[in-house]
């Protein structure tokens, strides 16, 4: 092995080091987020299974697809209603519920985070400069180093999936917003300023309700980068779909796989189709 020229940064410490600090100090924070967290997914997958009532699958496919018909038309609804009577009938319907939690729970933070953080940039150059290469950094790290961090700090389950899918799937919300605002129209801006309104007044009038068919494509590019994490978070014991697929591969199980694969590409076009449906109107 050659001689480096200047010696190796401990990088790898320094990471480990403030890892460390962070779970000494905060762990009482991180473990009123993880309760906190586990308590919402508890409660959306109770309110998905509408309190296992009997029948209680057949309801929410009847009403998803009502949703479905409403905003995108009425071959999206039956789309709807054949896909997940589909899913339903392979026994798979307790993990969809389990996946569209996480994926609901995922999107909701991703937009509550990353909505004002896309008008803040969307205000402000020097806010947009410093952000962007963050928003790179997180879009180009690997998946699978999000688990790390997340199990270190709110241990296996649901929780570390779903505080990975956020980190992994918000910046096409932010980014979307930030864009969106910044092409609104300048002589709309201008003419909305001669009226004397306020910032937020402007935004709230003007900016971002022109620019919110751009925010939407950046929610709707968000929930598929959701769904795409779905596998990766079955690594720290994320229960759904993805749990299934990962089964399938470690055991082999090509038929197994197959399945919930198939149900979730169900999954991902009902609720894209849904979310287009609601951009469009």
């Amino acid at each position: 092995m050659e001689d480096q020229l200047f010696p190796k940064l401990p990088l790898k410490e320094w990471v480990e080091t403030f890892v460390s600090f962070l779970t000494d100090h905060l762990g009482v924070i991180f473990d009123g987020i993880s309760s906190g967290i586990k308590s919402v997914t508890d409660a959306l997958v109770w309110l998905l299974s509408i309190g296992h009532i009997p029948g209680a699958p057949y309801i929410l496919i009847i009403i998803i697809s009502l949703i479905a018909w409403r905003v995108a038309g009425w071959k999206t609804g039956l789309f709807s209603l054949i896909g997940l009577a589909l899913i339903n009938n392979l026994g798979y319907w307790s993990e969809t519920l389990d996946t569209l939690s996480l994926i609901i729970i995922s999107v909701i933070f991703s937009i509550i985070i990353g909505v004002p953080i896309g008008i803040w940039m969307s205000q402000k150059d020097s806010v947009q400069s410093t952000i962007t290469p963050i928003l790179d950094f997180m879009q180009t790290m690997p998946a699978f180093v999000y688990l790390i961090p997340s199990v270190v700090f709110f241990g296996i389950g649901m929780v570390p999936g779903v505080i990975a899918t956020i980190i992994f799937s918000m910046p096409p919300t932010v980014r979307m917003t930030n864009l969106g605002i910044r092409q609104v129209d300048g002589e709309l801006i201008e003419a909305a300023n001669a009226f004397g309104s306020t910032t937020g007044q402007r935004l709230g009038k003007v900016q971002i309700p022109l620019a919110m068919p751009t925010m939407m494509a950046g929610v709707n590019q968000t929930i598929m980068l959701s769904l795409s994490m779905v596998v990766t978070a079955s690594l720290v014991g994320a229960p759904g779909l993805g749990e299934i697929v990962y089964r399938s591969v470690t055991q082999i199980k090509i038929g197994l796989g197959f399945e919930g694969g198939l149900a979730l590409v169900i999954i991902a076009m009902v609720l894209d189709r849904i979310t287009q449906g609601v951009n469009k109107k």
